[in-house]
């Protein structure tokens, strides 16, 4: 499979906080024009899925990008920062690139460990095609210092939101939607901004998302007994 440039995607099964999420159906003014109803119990800021959505008939997963957003504006830089966090800040192309592939890197490895899914680049019917990217991605991050110098600590790497469908790979109808906006933070508390640290943080959260897609498509997916 071509290795696509953001795989930064989910589920609305993957973000529910219960086993069995409840698409609820009781008032029809709240159905999307394309047939969704909103999603009780997701873990998601918003979701939505057809009443009748079944992940059992897939087998396969097709993963399309449909791009990153990063918000404009920013500062460019200084030639002191606080030890806290600033910005939003400029985002270069260099940190697009190693934001990307982080993601990339730690989405394919998560995905590959799935007991149920194995990845395909071409539709078929037993192919779940799943669409997602991200939006409005913001960075606390300040460029480099000058010199090497970097005196600013950071309990906030960045946020971005999460936008996904999963949709049927022949008709390309859709079974489910979800928006999600999270952090990328360090729990333990401040840490010295550097690459090697933002790059974990950034990872961290790819892993979270990767994780709970593979948990949640895993249970959801499984054939019946």
């Amino acid at each position: 499979m071509r290795a696509i440039s953001m795989v930064m995607l989910s589920a609305v099964f993957v973000l529910s906080g219960c086993a069995a999420p409840t698409v609820d159906t009781s008032d029809e003014s709240k159905m999307t024009f394309d047939g969704l109803y909103p999603v009780k119990g997701s873990r998601a800021d918003e979701a939505w899925a057809r009443p009748d959505v079944d992940l059992a008939q897939y087998s396969k997963i097709m993963l399309q990008s449909v791009g990153v957003e990063y918000r404009p504006g920013g500062e460019s830089g200084r030639t002191f920062y606080s030890r806290s966090r600033g910005g939003p800040y400029e985002v270069t192309e260099e940190q697009k690139a190693r934001f990307e592939a982080t993601m990339r890197e730690a989405f394919l490895e998560e995905l590959a460990k799935s007991e149920n899914y194995t990845f395909t680049s071409e539709p078929g019917p037993d192919v779940l095609l799943i669409r997602g990217g991200l939006l409005d991605v913001v960075s606390y991050v300040p460029p480099d210092a000058i010199g090497g110098r970097v005196d600013v600590y950071l309990s906030q790497v960045g946020e971005a939101t999460l936008v996904l469908e999963l949709r049927d790979s022949i008709t390309e109808a859709i079974l489910a939607r979800a928006v999600d906006r999270r952090a990328a933070e360090d729990f333990a508390g401040l840490q010295e901004s550097n690459r090697v640290n933002n790059r974990a943080e950034v990872r961290r959260l790819a892993q979270t998302w990767a994780r709970m897609l593979r948990e949640r498509l895993d249970e959801f997916g499984a054939p019946a007994e």
